[in-house]
């Protein structure tokens, strides 16, 4: 058959299945595979939070208690007072007391201000619960619970000034406190996109342009690469990911272009030939901070290797560190405490110990 005809007969039988598809409206397509989501599926993956409010929890969180879990969990990376601009940009700084009043932070638009804070552009309080409710704190994402969210969300604005050191937020104020936000009228509508006209904006694109088919390159060059004097400077980003899912990081040991250590890639390397205390560290989120043989937010496991691995009680030392956390031997930049396993931790401790081999 010419390839034409195959062509053509691939189309008919496609035709016919949609046709068949589509003569039982309302029924799976597959049908006998898979099953409804029940309530409480469908209740855990719908956690999301509306600029009105809508998905909203019922709870509270004072303020003094968001400084406690702040000072836990999420200083390591924003600072005591959320000004840390080391690892993220700082999320608190740049607003005034005019700012609350009028609804508009000033030095957005002021060209001569040094940075722009997540508190400057910030214009829905649902934006900051429902950011740290699902993604925080990093190193365990949707850890914290409801009182928690309130609580964290709470001292923040306190340190913008939004609220007093007595504050207690809950799903009954938190209205009454967007209100109060200083660029809470600074969201604009006018760009064609979410929310559009319902909310007054605009159906007119901001961007207008027309398809050019003309003078096309015919050579595509990538135009941004990580220089090699930068590959490793973070660790190997090959070991910093997941094992599931379709995010593979480049095994920045290699140089660019070089053939994969195994048609695998890299990571299958990690996963199947490294110890097993590599793939508890990807699991748990170590290698975020912590490089094998590289600082990056932490130390690297061979630097605390050869610091306490020829301890006697190395070991049992090392795995209480990495379940309770500290600060002050490597730093003022304190790790939080760890929520694994006694044996995870002490099997991560061993391998310590033993050098921090891969």
């Amino acid at each position: 058959m010419s390839s034409s005809r195959k062509l053509a007969a691939a189309v008919a039988a496609l035709c016919v299945a949609g046709a068949a598809w589509a003569a039982a409206p309302g029924t799976p397509v597959f049908e006998g595979l898979g099953r409804a989501a029940t309530p409480a599926e469908i209740a855990a993956w719908n956690i999301d939070v509306r600029p009105d409010f809508k998905g909203l929890p019922k709870g509270s969180g004072s303020v003094a208690k968001g400084q406690d879990v702040w000072e836990a969990k999420c200083a390591s990376c924003h600072g005591i007072f959320g000004e840390s601009g080391q690892f993220f940009s700082p999320l608190v700084g740049g607003t005034t007391q005019d700012d609350i009043k009028t609804g508009h932070a000033a030095r957005l638009t002021d060209s001569g201000y040094p940075g722009r804070t997540a508190m400057m552009k910030l214009s829905t309080v649902s934006t900051l619960w429902d950011f740290i409710h699902r993604a925080m704190p990093w190193n365990a994402p949707k850890s914290l619970s409801t009182e928690e969210v309130y609580a964290v969300t709470a001292f923040l604005l306190n340190l913008a000034g939004v609220l007093p050191d007595d504050f207690v937020l809950s799903d009954r104020n938190i209205a009454e406190v967007q209100q109060r936000l200083p660029n809470r009228n600074g969201m604009t509508t006018m760009h064609a996109m979410w929310p559009g006209p319902e909310l007054g904006g605009t159906t007119r694109p901001d961007v207008q342009g027309s398809n050019c088919m003309k003078d096309c390159g015919t050579e595509p060059k990538v135009a941004s690469f990580l220089p090699d004097f930068a590959r490793n400077s973070h660790g190997n980003l090959a070991e910093q990911n997941r094992l599931v899912g379709p995010q593979r990081g480049v095994d920045t040991t290699r140089p660019s272009g070089a053939a994969p250590a195994s048609p695998a890639g890299a990571t299958a390397v990690v996963a199947l030939a490294a110890p097993p205390a590599l793939a508890l560290l990807q699991r748990n989120g170590c290698l975020v901070c912590h490089g094998v043989d590289t600082k990056i937010v932490g130390p690297a496991f061979r630097d605390v290797a050869g610091k306490h691995g020829a301890r006697a009680d190395a070991v049992p030392y090392l795995s209480g560190k990495i379940k309770a956390g500290g600060s002050g031997v490597w730093g003022a930049i304190p790790m939080p405490a760890q929520p694994l396993s006694a044996q995870d931790a002490q099997a991560i401790a061993q391998w310590i110990a033993d050098g921090a081999k891969k």
